[in-house]
């Protein structure tokens, strides 16, 4: 069953759409480069739409009606953003879920230390990466630091062309032939993997060059004069270093996006503008953008905290009434597509894949009916049923979708957040984009792709009930 590729079927109208929206995307990608960000834009662009924030409608005692929009955020890091429908929420939801975590290096608590003369941040890697991917590139570092009066520092350096950027250093080839021995998962060890920030010392007011600790002490001094903060108030900081530069058009002929953090900002993106561009469903819709999916979806802002089935309760209370028996209802009726990517087929590590359950560039948003490892383990097995109504919901909006697994058999596997929407009984089934270089610093995924997956987020909203 081969699947057509999406650029022989586009007008020039078409085109200039897809164009537009990529040009929007990266654009969305080079300013979101943590979850915090990811929210702040998310939100910046539902009130665009006329969206309005639920805890105002709760502390005004609004009730809720068809037709309203609305938008809920879990500590900066986590939204869900709802259109009410005309039938009863028990009856279920049109849900797209994406997360807006990636891959990165944290710094650590008591990050700041000196060593031979040059000043590193210690860190501890975030989420499934190569770690010799993350040496020699320039890197930049965002984030908050949160002092102990409740003051909030934002930090972010190195994205503009006046910033410094920051570097994990590597050993020169010609001392590296023992190193080069290792296999490539130890190349780099993880307690390597440290920031270097800075190397020159303070010397205002001294005159005794071997004073201990100088350049972390001229660090000390650049961070409190930009930012008011001091050495203990890394205690309670959340730094995050994520490659520096903007997302870019890719190949000679632009038809391909190269940026950090599309695994999976580009579901979470298109999944965001399909939620905006729709108007009045019969169903309420809703999109959820969650984080810490890169390491099991724990925590208070991952998809396992009952943060969102929290959420529901207080739509279903100010919609009519709450009452427990409606609330699993809802949820059991709901219908979602996990908005996550999947691996793009890459010639040059064809062995990887089994070609004809394959995703390829081109050949639009793509079906994981299961995912997992090892005879699908851990996976949320989509129901046949589910599928084709689906099928019927993206032939009948003339959307381009292949279906595809994350490589041979036992090669490998991964997970997404289906499996834990499925605990509630609903239909679940993983839907995206193809990437390649997935978990890297730069990934890259075709422009047809990210405009079908805007297609087809939308087509479920309006036609999967």
């Amino acid at each position: 069953m081969e699947r057509k590729n999406a650029w022989n079927e586009y007008s020039a109208k078409d085109l200039r759409e897809l164009e537009s929206l990529c040009d929007e995307y990266m654009d969305f990608l080079s300013k979101g480069k943590t979850e915090r960000i990811c929210v702040e834009l998310s939100i910046a662009m539902a009130k665009k739409a006329g969206y309005h924030d639920l805890n105002e409608i709760i502390g005004n005692g609004k009730k809720l009606k068809p037709g309203d929009k609305v938008y809920a955020v879990n500590m900066k890091k986590m939204i869900a953003l709802f259109q009410i429908g005309k039938e009863p929420l028990e009856k279920g939801m049109a849900i797209l879920g994406a997360h807006i975590d990636s891959p990165r290096i944290d710094v650590k608590q008591n990050p700041l230390y000196e060593d031979g003369g040059l000043a590193y941040l210690d860190t501890h890697y975030y989420g499934g990466i190569k770690k010799y991917q993350w040496v020699t590139i320039p890197l930049a570092i965002h984030g908050v630091v949160c002092t102990k009066n409740n003051k909030v520092i934002e930090v972010n350096i190195g994205e503009e062309d006046s910033d410094p950027v920051f570097c994990i250093t590597d050993l020169l080839i010609h001392l590296s032939a023992e190193n080069q021995e290792k296999k490539a998962a130890k190349v780099i060890e993880g307690e390597n993997l440290d920031i270097l920030i800075g190397s020159r010392p303070l010397s205002e007011g001294k005159k005794d060059e071997k004073e201990k600790e100088a350049v972390k002490n001229n660090v000390l001094k650049l961070l409190e004069e930009k930012y008011g903060m001091d050495e203990e108030d890394f205690l309670s900081a959340e730094l995050e270093i994520v490659p520096a530069g903007k997302a870019r058009s890719c190949g000679i002929d632009k038809s391909m996006v190269m940026g950090y953090g599309q695994d999976d900002r580009v579901c979470a993106f298109t999944s965001l503008k399909a939620m905006l561009n729709v108007e009045k469903t019969d169903y309420t819709t809703c999109c959820l953008l969650v984080d810490k999916e890169e390491i099991g979806s724990v925590g208070a802002t991952g998809m396992q905290s009952r943060w969102f089935e929290n959420t529901i309760a207080e739509l279903l209370g100010y919609t009519e009434r709450y009452d427990e028996l409606k609330l699993r209802r809802c949820l059991a009726n709901s219908k979602m597509l996990s908005s996550d990517v999947s691996a793009a087929f890459d010639p040059l590590y064809a062995s990887a894949y089994e070609k004809k359950n394959a995703a390829y560039f081109g050949k639009g948003i793509t079906f994981n009916k299961y995912t997992g490892s090892r005879g699908k383990s851990g996976s949320n097995d989509a129901n046949a049923e589910y599928m084709a109504e689906i099928r019927k919901v993206l032939d009948d909006a003339d959307v381009a979708f292949q279906t595809c697994e994350l490589g041979k058999v036992d090669v490998g596997g991964g997970g997404t957040i289906a499996y834990i929407m499925a605990l509630y009984g609903m239909n679940v089934i993983d839907c995206g984009v193809a990437v390649l270089n997935m978990h890297a610093p730069w990934e890259i995924t075709s422009k047809a792709d990210i405009y079908e997956a805007v297609k087809g987020y939308e087509a479920f909203l309006k036609g999967i009930f």
